[in-house]
């Protein structure tokens, strides 16, 4: 006997079909050119060759390369049959690299789009993946639900290090860049001393932890004096890790708030954003002195660095937003499991035009909603209700 799928056939609550209701309204929306894709997107990535390209992650198993401006699907990469989770592009080696819910990272040369090395080696989800190049080699690093680090060669498809000490999954990574060695130095005095890389991890058990990566081992870096380890500074998962220009960490977390690590201050919490839901990403704008975040509200915030003030609040998307990139001249880019792109301008003169047309909406719907309130009695009605309260007197 066959089943339907059809969710008319079946009991629906009014919460539901309200919240349904909603979401098909809110999809038409034009705010932010959104570009439509064929399936939830999970992660968003910058095309180091070309400013108007972003690659995207879906949760069908495809990454897509897309032209912003035109909205063109560029290159398309194909293989995986579960979720992609994360995305990395190594500029040494013009390989795309992708975590999955199958339990490895897939790789594809971005200018062929031919499927390259498969790395397999956890146990769980891949939550999260960066590459750099150390003294010459190129480097894969992949955090898991299984809660354990991979150090990876990407050449030879070798588990360099497996790093443990998280008690939960891993949810994000970054490369401390203050600490990367420096390639004009790089086979001469630096490498003979190995100078190495940190990086930090964070995850479900709300700890962000740092490693200390060099071309002869990896392990948990040992804390400065007076630094915590690990970093504790929110209460539940920590979702996102991104560097500032001044070195400073910014994380994105389930606990409704983004904060900004202190490097000066042994990665004391300075700055504190609030959120109504989870903060899945965060992105700063050293130009405009803007820090975005991504919520599960559905909506892009803009707020102040230096006074962590909301600013201005971009609205389009109708599914939780997912993730964040900043490309040049101020442009922000979002991405949802409503399977849109949206495009956000964060240039001084555009926000205030933002804000305007957002003060204005605001304004007509409330008008409006008075409007209706008042309307709700037909003119027989209220003269009806006139004559019936004269006569109560």
């Amino acid at each position: 006997m066959s089943r339907s799928t059809d969710p008319g056939h079946f009991f629906q609550t009014t919460t539901y079909l309200t919240e349904s209701a909603r979401r098909v309204s809110k999809s038409k929306n034009a705010s932010g050119n959104p570009i439509k894709l064929a399936s939830k997107i999970l992660a968003v990535a910058a095309d180091p060759e070309n400013n108007e390209r972003v690659y995207v992650a879906e949760a069908a198993g495809t990454v897509r390369r897309v032209v912003l401006e035109t909205a063109e699907i560029s290159a398309v990469y194909t293989g995986p049959t579960a979720p992609l989770t994360s995305l990395c592009i190594s500029k040494h080696s013009n390989t795309l690299f992708a975590g999955c819910w199958d339990k490895s990272i897939w790789s594809w040369s971005c200018s062929t789009r031919k499927p390259a090395r498969r790395y397999q080696g956890h146990n769980d989800f891949v939550k999260a993946v960066l590459c750099l190049s150390l003294h010459g080699r190129e480097i894969l690093i992949s955090g898991s639900a299984d809660a354990s680090i991979i150090v990876w060669d990407v050449g030879t498809r070798e588990k360099l290090y497996t790093l443990k000490g998280h008690t939960r999954g891993i949810l994000a990574l970054a490369i401390d860049q203050f600490t990367l060695p420096d390639p004009i130095l790089q086979g001469t005095e630096q490498e003979k001393t190995d100078g190495g890389t940190v990086f930090f991890s964070a995850g479900s058990d709300r700890e962000i932890r740092r490693w200390s990566l060099t071309s002869t081992s990896a392990l948990e870096a040992s804390p400065a004096s007076g630094s915590p380890s690990p970093i504790l500074s929110h209460d539940t998962s920590v979702d996102a890790l991104l560097f500032d220009g001044d070195g400073d960490l910014w994380t994105a977390s389930a606990d409704k708030s983004a904060k900004c690590l202190s490097r000066q201050q042994n990665w004391e919490a300075d700055t504190e954003l609030a959120h109504p839901d989870f903060v899945r990403d965060v992105a700063v704008d050293e130009e405009g002195g803007w820090v975005a975040t991504a919520c599960r509200d559905e909506e892009v915030r803009v707020w102040e660095k230096g006074s962590g003030k909301l600013y201005h609040t971009f609205t389009g998307h109708f599914e939780e937003v997912t993730g964040l990139v900043l490309l040049p001249g101020q442009k922000l880019v979002s991405v949802s499991i409503d399977a849109t792109i949206r495009q956000w301008s964060l240039k001084a003169p555009d926000l205030v035009k933002s804000r305007q047309d957002a003060e204005e909406e605001r304004l007509g719907e409330k008008k409006e909603k008075e409007g209706k309130k008042k309307s709700l009695l037909t003119e027989d009605e209220e003269r009806e209700l006139a004559d019936l309260m004269e006569e109560s007197e």
